[in-house]
């Protein structure tokens, strides 16, 4: 079947921002708050690290099932409604009980359905976008907007009420995920056209590795800042409410990337960009690790957000896209949040919180900078991208 025509009256600019809108305001509510809920349930360091290393966890299998399974169907946007009524339905355990094991039990079930969805429903932008992949941080962005109103609006709120209701404030945006997905067409989902490399042979080329490794590694850095940024921030006197900002602050930086993404990609390349983003990122680790009480530099540690999370995620999502085509699309997407925000948050999470407890957080944060530092010879050594400025305007 064709490549579907991506002109403005084709691409369903609202109906794909909205659900990332929603998806990633649910991810402004859990990755920030989600740690204090588990303090004040009365879970140690090394638990809260196990219990938000579960949710990155089930990404190594989850998306690599259903990507198959969308790949093979077509069928991409039914999965993603699926995996996101169930997931939703699965966090509702939470409020079934409240012990360790049942929390490992119900955080399992619930992301391996939720972690199905973003990367189908990414395929399903590439899809509708065509050769205009560079208009992808115009839709993404809506999706960081997300991100800060749900961080900024929520750290006053905790700060009221406590961290017990933030279960029920997910619950909330669960299902505002569902309800959008529900209006994005079947349509949008069809087969590209067939690509007849084998997917062994893509995956044996070492640029390809290298990108893969690059992502793991990029991610597993930002272990300690996702799982302990709020409860360090607080043990160093900042309110939740400030803490919050914080976040909304990197967030808002990532926002500012996405508006001007499809400018600096034909002007300086995806291999510069993504090398900048890796050194930027080790920056910002020894910042926040060394410098949490001088505010001007935590300012500018959370501005770093901009290279650390947006210029590498718009630039990586790029080169896999350039990766893995056709039939291929689905796996490939599924592949990079597996190996990434999967098997790279889970180990980043778990060995932050085995580091946190034993080494501090000063030599944990600078742990995490080495880690970005070897990401960034990785990429210097083997991503050198064919037609790298060659995105059109």
């Amino acid at each position: 079947m064709p490549e579907p025509a991506s002109d403005s009256r084709t691409v369903p600019y609202w109906r794909l921002s909205g659900f990332y809108f929603f998806y990633f305001a649910s991810l402004g509510a859990l990755i920030p708050y989600w740690s204090l809920y588990l303090k004040g349930q009365g879970f140690d360091a090394r638990e809260i690290g196990t219990l938000m290393a579960l949710i990155m966890a089930t990404k190594i299998v989850s998306p690599n099932i259903w990507g198959w399974i969308a790949d093979h169907t077509g069928h991409r946007m039914r999965i993603v409604r699926i995996g996101c009524l169930l997931g939703m339905l699965a966090f509702a355990g939470v409020f079934l009980g409240e012990g360790y094991w049942w929390l490992v039990l119900v955080m399992m079930v619930f992301s391996f359905f939720w972690n199905a969805t973003l990367p189908q429903f990414e395929a399903t932008t590439f899809n509708y976008l065509g050769h205009d992949s560079h208009r992808y941080s115009g839709i993404r962005l809506w999706g960081s907007i997300g991100f800060i109103v749900a961080v900024a609006a929520l750290g006053p709120v905790l700060d009221a009420q406590g961290a017990g209701i933030l279960p029920l404030v997910l619950i909330v945006l669960f299902a505002g995920i569902w309800l959008a997905s529900l209006a994005v067409p079947e349509r949008a989902s069809a087969h590209l056209p067939l690509d007849h490399e084998p997917l062994r042979r893509v995956l044996m080329r070492p640029e390809v590795v290298a990108l893969l490794v690059v992502c793991f590694l990029l991610q597993a850095s930002h272990g300690p800042y996702y799982t302990f940024y709020t409860i360090y921030m607080e043990e160093q006197g900042y309110s939740r409410s400030l803490i919050g900002q914080l976040w909304a602050l990197g967030v808002i930086a990532e926002v500012g990337v996405f508006l001007v993404m499809h400018r600096l990609v034909p002007r300086f390349g995806l291999r510069r960009l993504l090398l900048a983003s890796l050194l930027l990122t080790a920056l910002r680790w020894v910042l926040i690790g060394e410098f949490p009480d001088a505010m001007a530099v935590v300012l500018f540690a959370q501005l770093l957000h901009a290279a650390s999370f947006g210029i590498y995620h718009a630039v990586a999502i790029q080169l896999i896209h350039r990766c893995f085509t056709g039939r291929h699309q689905g796996k490939g997407q599924a592949l990079y949040s597996s190996l990434s925000f999967g098997a790279g948050g889970a180990a980043g999470s778990f060995l932050a919180g085995l580091a946190w407890a034993s080494l501090g957080p000063q030599t944990t944060y600078l742990l995490a900078a080495l880690t970005a530092l070897l990401a960034f010879v990785i990429a210097w050594r083997w991503i050198h991208p064919v037609d790298d400025v060659s995105l059109g305007p």
